[in-house]
C-alpha cells in the first residue's frame, strides 16, 4: 500500500470512529452523565466545551470564531506539509504520525463547524436530538466540542502547607477521541525524532536519492612529482 493511501486510510478510520462515538454520546446520554467502565478509575463521562484539546478555550462567540478559523488553517497547512512529506519519502512514522494529527484537528473542526446546526441543546436532563425541526443551539462555527473519556486514576489530597490541604485528582481533563490521537502523534514524533526527520539530515538526502559516497583513490604520480621527490 502506497503512503498516500496509508496516510487517507488513517485519517479515515480515525475520524469516522470520532464522529461515531460523539454522535453516539450526543444523542444518548444527558449533560455531565457518567458511565463506569473501570471502577473508579474511567469512565465515559459526557460534557461540551467550546474550544481547544482538554476542555481549554477562548472566551466569547468570538474567540470561539476564531480559534475555529484557526483550526481549519493548521489543517490545510498540515495537509499541504503531508504531501510533501509524502513526496519525500519521509519515515512511515512520521506521515503516520501526522495523519493522525490531521485527523484529529479535522475530527474536533467537525463539531465546530456544524454541531450548532445540525444538534439541539445538550442539557442535564435529557440528550439531544439530531436535526431537530426549530433547529440546532448555535450558528455555523459556532459549535461545541464533545468529550467523554475520563481517567481519574489518582486520587488525594495535597499537603497542608499546599492549598490547605485541598483534594486533587489525576487525570483530571476530558477529553475525546481526536484529542487523544493528537496527543499520541505529538508523542510519537518527540520520542522519535531522529528516526523521523532523517529526510532533513545530509546524510538522508544522499540515502533518499540513491547517491553514495565513492571511495577515495590514490592519483598517478606525475613525472614532474617523481623527479622533485628524487631531488
Amino acid at each position: 500500500m502506497s503512503a498516500t493511501r496509508k496516510s487517507i486510510l488513517v485519517i479515515l478510520v480515525i475520524l469516522v470512529a470520532d464522529q461515531v462515538l460523539k454522535i453516539l454520546v450526543k444523542t444518548n446520554m444527558t449533560l455531565y452523565q457518567q458511565i463506569p467502565l473501570l471502577g473508579n478509575w474511567a469512565f465515559i463521562h459526557f460534557v461540551e466545551n467550546n474550544g481547544m484539546a482538554f476542555g481549554l478555550n477562548l472566551p466569547g462567540s468570538t474567540g470561539k470564531i476564531i480559534l475555529t478559523l484557526f483550526r481549519i488553517g493548521a489543517v490545510v497547512a498540515i495537509g499541504f506539509y503531508l504531501r510533501h512529506l509524502i513526496r519525500l519519502k519521509a519515515h512511515p512514522g512520521l506521515i503516520i504520525s501526522l495523519s493522525m494529527i490531521m485527523a484529529g484537528a479535522f475530527g474536533n473542526i467537525i463539531d465546530s463547524v456544524f454541531y450548532g446546526v445540525i444538534f439541539d441543546n445538550s442539557s442535564p436532563v435529557r440528550a439531544a436530538r439530531i436535526f431537530p425541526p426549530e433547529g440546532g443551539y448555535a450558528p455555523l462555527l459556532q459549535g461545541k466540542v464533545v468529550d467523554m473519556f475520563y481517567f481519574p486514576i489518582i486520587r488525594g489530597n495535597y499537603p497542608d502547607w499546599i492549598r490547605e490541604g485541598t483534594g486533587f485528582i489525576f487525570f483530571r481533563p476530558v477529553f475525546n477521541l481526536a484529542d487523544a490521537s493528537i496527543t499520541v502523534a505529538v508523542a510519537m514524533i518527540l520520542f522519535n525524532q531522529k528516526r523521523f526527520f532523517r529526510h532533513l539530515s545530509p546524510e538522508g538526502d544522499r540515502e533518499s536519492s540513491g547517491e553514495k559516497d565513492e571511495p577515495a583513490h590514490d592519483l598517478p604520480e606525475t613525472e614532474q612529482e617523481r623527479t622533485g621527490s628524487a631531488g
